[in-house]
């Protein structure tokens, strides 16, 4: 262990810390701790390029968030264990989402995930979301794929509930966070890949895509083709205040549900063969 070691506080709106948290899980291995306004990195190597990532995301959002970033080089302790101690399990409907070193509930559906690998630790409020959301729709006659898959919970719960999975995501470290998340979990997944929903040629039952609303917006075409005739579509990661775009990007399909936590908006189409056309 090394004397010395970096810790990036970033400060903002207590709104976007899960939404940073995410981001920030998703291209750094080690712990995070979240606090009301605060988010806290640490490690023994260079934080220059998180803070330099942050920075940039919060550009590309505009004038919908504020943050600053501050590095400070600090004496070594047992950092990793104080992370743990703060790590909270959450219930999210039928699941129960908690860390390998806290217990599990007899009285849920328990996935395992050690945080702070990939984006969805089901605190944010489109992974909560989805996860209600695949509670309610999928079962074990379904086959699911998760676009943009990240640490691949929501495809784990589908698993869960006896669904056929299949997952990707454009980030090679979300690929392998989903992998190691499905050996701690003992599920099995049909097909991982990294890359987006056109690098398959199947049709499935249900497609959930928990990413932005922009990314949303310009996969509509290639994520309608995927789903089945009398499919189900769920979508996420859309702040309210996009979500009249992408209610229009999707309006050629059924809206069965919006679910809404916090700033954060889900939507649950139908695809149906009669009625509204569909893609």
């Amino acid at each position: 262990m090394q004397s010395k070691y970096q810790e990036l506080t970033i400060t903002l709106e207590d709104r976007f810390v899960d939404l940073i948290s995410d981001f920030v899980a998703n291209i750094y291995g080690d712990g995070i701790e979240m606090g009301e306004g605060r988010i806290i990195v640490r490690s023994e190597h260079d934080l220059d390029y998180v803070k330099t990532a942050v920075e940039s995301l919060a550009q590309t959002l505009g004038e919908s968030i504020s943050l600053s970033c501050e590095i400070q080089e600090r004496d070594n302790n047992d950092w990793v264990q104080q992370y743990k101690d703060s790590v909270q399990s959450i219930e999210a409907g039928r699941f129960f989402i908690h860390p390998s070193w806290q217990e599990a509930k007899k009285d849920k559906i328990n996935i395992l995930i050690d945080p702070a690998l990939a984006f969805g630790s089901g605190h944010h409020g489109s992974t909560f979301a989805c996860l209600e959301a695949i509670g309610s729709y999928a079962t074990d006659k379904h086959r699911l794929l998760d676009v943009g898959c990240g640490s691949g919970i929501l495809g784990l719960a589908a698993r869960k509930l006896g669904a056929c999975v299949d997952l990707c995501d454009t980030d090679p470290v979300s690929v392998e966070s989903t992998r190691e998340n499905f050996l701690l979990n003992h599920e099995s997944y049909e097909t991982l890949w990294e890359g987006s929903v056109n690098k398959t040629d199947k049709k499935y039952d249900i497609v959930i895509a928990n990413i932005i609303a922009d990314v949303l917006r310009a996969i509509a075409l290639p994520l309608k083709e995927k789903v089945k005739e009398n499919g189900i579509l769920i979508i996420s990661g859309i702040l309210d205040t996009k979500a009249s775009m992408v209610l229009d990007t999707y309006s050629d399909l059924v809206l069965l549900e919006r679910k809404q936590k916090e700033e954060w908006v889900t939507l649950i189409y139908k695809k149906e063969i009669y009625g509204q056309a569909s893609k």
